[in-house]
């Protein structure tokens, strides 16, 4: 095989890899953050079909709410609300206030 040939496969190989790292990772951290926004209206008590296909009313909402969530920057803070080691309110969130608006108008768990 000539050199140049396999030096070329090696190279189109690790960049194969390195996008389906990447790709992975940012899969990761969307789903991550779904699973933080779904405890956080647990937490809030929103019922679950809020985020769900089950009130097609609030998808346009949801698509910002999910939105909101991926590019917070309170994440850890976050997760320390959820678990209930931080006293206080959720304020801290970029979607408290949405969270608020959804529980008054589509309802709360219970």
């Amino acid at each position: 095989m000539n050199p140049t040939v396999f030096e070329i496969s090696v190279a189109i190989f690790m960049v194969t890899v390195s996008i389906a790292i990447v790709v992975w990772f940012q899969r990761y951290l969307a789903a991550a953050s779904a699973k933080r926004m779904m405890r956080m209206m647990t937490r809030v008590g929103l019922k679950s079909g809020v985020a769900t296909h089950d009130e097609p009313r609030t998808e346009p909402i949801m698509k910002e709410v999910r939105q909101r969530c991926r590019k917070c920057m309170y994440e850890d803070f976050c997760d320390r609300w959820i678990a209930g080691k931080v006293k206080g309110d959720n304020g801290f969130c970029p979607n408290a206030r949405t969270f608020g608006i959804l529980s008054r108008t589509v309802g709360r768990t219970g």
